[in-house]
């Protein structure tokens, strides 16, 4: 039985540190291999880390990244329109100056590696500041 435990905990463990470190890649393709062409300071991009840390802990959350302009994407657990509807109104209660991108399977097919999933414009999704009718602060 405690053999059992331990098993389930460490399969936890490494899921939830498989996820996170789609962040941390992210975070550090960021600000290793683009240095002088971002387009945020150095410190934004390491609390960016913190909000996409928490993000992937969300129930719908199947892995998630920083981008360069300062969103955060995940690909979803569901990709139906009450469980991202769901997901994006818990992310903008926790993060309402955030911005969260749903990655599709065209962009995962398009983009596969973190390189090019980092380099992704979040400026089609509606700012959390939009959704929860703060748009001028």
């Amino acid at each position: 039985m405690r053999a059992l435990a331990l098993g389930i905990a460490l399969t936890l463990i490494a899921a939830s540190s498989a996820h996170a470190e789609s962040c941390t890649k992210s975070r550090d393709y960021l600000l290793g291999s683009l240095g002088g062409d971002l387009m945020q300071p150095p410190q934004a991009y390491q609390s960016l880390f913190k909000i996409c840390l928490a993000t992937v802990k969300m129930s719908n959350v199947k892995d998630a990244f920083v981008l360069k302009d300062g969103g955060i994407a995940v690909i979803p657990k569901q990709d139906n329109v009450t469980a991202t509807a769901a997901t994006l109104s818990a992310f903008c209660d926790a993060h309402p100056r955030g911005t969260l991108r749903f990655l599709s399977r065209k962009d995962l097919l398009q983009a596969p590696s973190v390189t090019n999933i980092v380099r992704m414009s979040s400026t089609a999704s509606t700012p959390c500041r939009k959704i929860k009718g703060n748009a001028s602060s």
